[in-house]
Formats: structure tokens, sequence, C-alpha cells
């Protein structure tokens, strides 16, 4: 979907998560997992992850400072080209089992702040 070795991504809970202006549109996946697009332009904004209602995945460069923001966790690394390394702490041949979750998160904050 991105045409590049990595696709970044940024969770956020879905409470902290607003639409300021626009109305995006679904890309050409349909399905349970819904990828969100910019309708003029099609950039690829937001995805909301099937089963994590309480989240939703934002597209880092659309953050201010987004050059500051480094992964912290990688996914699918199954998938990945043999000579793409983000740094990552964290590598997860899929998705993080759900109840890793609240550690990975808890960690992830416990740096920022």
């Amino acid at each position: 979907m991105t045409s590049s070795a990595f696709s970044l991504s940024s969770l956020f809970s879905s409470a902290a998560f607003s639409i300021t202006s626009g109305e995006p549109v679904i890309g050409g996946l349909h399905g349970n997992t819904r990828h969100f697009f910019c309708g003029h332009c099609m950039s690829w904004l937001f995805t909301r992850p099937e089963g994590m209602d309480d989240f939703v995945n934002v597209r880092p460069t659309l953050l201010e400072n987004s050059r500051t923001y480094k992964p912290f966790i990688e996914t699918y690394t199954d998938e990945k080209l043999e000579w793409a390394i983000t740094g990552a702490e964290h590598s997860f041949v899929k998705f993080p089992p759900q109840e890793k979750f609240p550690e990975l998160l808890q960690e992830y904050a416990q740096k920022q702040g």
C-alpha cells in the first residue's frame, strides 16, 4: 500500500483522534480493517484496524515534528525486505498479541515522559 519498504504508523487512542478538516474516503481495500485516504489527492491518512476499536493508526508524516518520531515497534517482519532495518525496540512477525499491548503502551509512555 505504500510502495516503500516501510509503512509507518503511530498508534493513538481513538478518543484522542479527530478529523478537523475534510472528509476522508476508504481506499481500494475494503474489509474490516479500514484505510482512509484524502479524497482529493488519495494520500493514505490513517487506519482503523479490525478488532482494535479503541485505537487508530495515523501516518506520522501528518504530525508536527514528524522527524522526532522513531519506530518503537515493528510488525509483519515476516514480510519485510531483508535489508529494511527500522531500529525499533520490539519486533513481531505479525501484530503483537492483544494481551501484550498494555505492557508495550506503558513502556512507550515511560520513555516519552
